[in-house]
């Protein structure tokens, strides 16, 4: 679709994450008061216009859509989709299906907006999952893992998909002609891994893709791999653990440097810190993609606030504007005919 002659317009999950929807209205107010950018938020309309009574609005492009249900974290993904099909993340996502939006962003459970994105959007050819790309640019600017926490219970076809979209967003996203593509195993050889992980080493080596094989976790931040593979639930694991790691690095070093000489050179030091620990923080503002589903889906953590928000809106934008769901596609078409092995 064109967008030169139309503002983007990005349907809100105003009901998902921790801080809504105080910090979810007061993200997509910053975010339209930098122009350029249509936002529909979605909830219950007594609560969105309580929230939005807070701002001076009047002048903003913000319309409502009403949806009093909401899916809640814990609930089982297709169940609480079924049981509640007023949910806020399922009629955020509809609007995009019928066209009303180009976008929508959530902060909700991931699960639910899985579920919700594949059933009104569908998913591109020979991808059965859609999935979480998460870039180690902190660290490791030419990596990127795959799954993030999208799926939980995954087969090795599925793993094969994976590996196929994370060499996609690599080139597309990393500017990498040829990505070099790995298992996260216990060990370098063949036979090392769970079931899981032995099956889905043969699918990938008669891929087409550059396979290299397995890595350890020792190689996460080598650089010897641009797509790290794995199942959701060590992806997610994987994911946190790093997006933690400068909090706690700038810990350590104030305890160790503390108590150094030279007072006021070592704290001058320390408060500089603080920066650093937004090196692998920053991987997560805004959120990313879900990449698979035929549409602009973009996720943000559940702990996302305003300034969180404000960036997924730009970075769904972007999306749009730069047709990246279609270069996708065509991208998919392409390696697909030659990797992808779907039941």
């Amino acid at each position: 679709m064109s967008t030169t002659s139309k503002a983007v317009r990005i349907a809100v999950d105003t009901m998902g994450g921790d801080y809504a929807p105080e910090e979810i209205i007061k993200g997509t107010v910053t975010a339209a008061r930098k122009g350029d950018v249509g936002i529909i938020l979605v909830g219950p309309i007594n609560i969105l216009k309580a929230e939005l009574a807070k701002y001076e609005v009047s002048y903003l492009p913000i319309s409502c859509v009403r949806a009093d249900e909401v899916v809640k974290e814990g609930e089982h993904p297709a169940f609480a989709i079924r049981r509640k099909p007023n949910a806020s993340i399922a009629v955020a996502i509809e609007l995009v299906k019928t066209g009303e939006a180009d976008a929508i962003i959530s902060a909700g459970p991931t699960g639910a907006a899985s579920v919700s994105a594949i059933r009104s959007l569908g998913l591109m050819p020979g991808i059965e999952r859609p999935v979480l790309c998460v870039p180690l640019v902190g660290f490791a600017p030419n990596t990127v893992l795959v799954d993030g926490g999208a799926n939980i219970d995954c087969k090795p076809h599925h793993l094969l998909s994976f590996a196929v979209i994370g060499s996609v967003y690599a080139k597309r996203l990393l500017n990498i002609n040829q990505p070099r593509v790995a298992l996260l195993s216990i060990g370098q050889e063949e036979g090392k891994g769970n079931k899981l992980i032995q099956e889905s080493y043969s699918l990938l080596r008669d891929s087409g893709l550059d396979f290299i094989g397995t890595i350890e976790g020792c190689d996460v931040l080598s650089g010897r791999v641009n797509v790290i593979v794995c199942d959701g639930t060590v992806g997610n694991i994987l994911m946190k653990f790093y997006e933690s790691l400068g909090h706690y690095i700038v810990r350590w070093l104030k305890g160790r440097l503390g108590s150094l000489p030279l007072a006021g050179s070592v704290k001058k030091l320390l408060d500089q810190m603080s920066s650093f620990t937004k090196i692998t923080e920053n991987e997560s503002d805004g959120g990313g993609l879900l990449w698979g589903v035929n549409g602009v889906v973009h996720l943000m953590h559940g702990h996302s606030r305003a300034k969180q928000v404000s960036k997924a809106i730009a970075r769904a934008k972007y999306t749009v504007e730069t047709n990246l769901i279609e270069a996708l596609r065509l991208d998919l078409a392409t390696i697909g005919s030659k990797s992808l092995i779907t039941k």
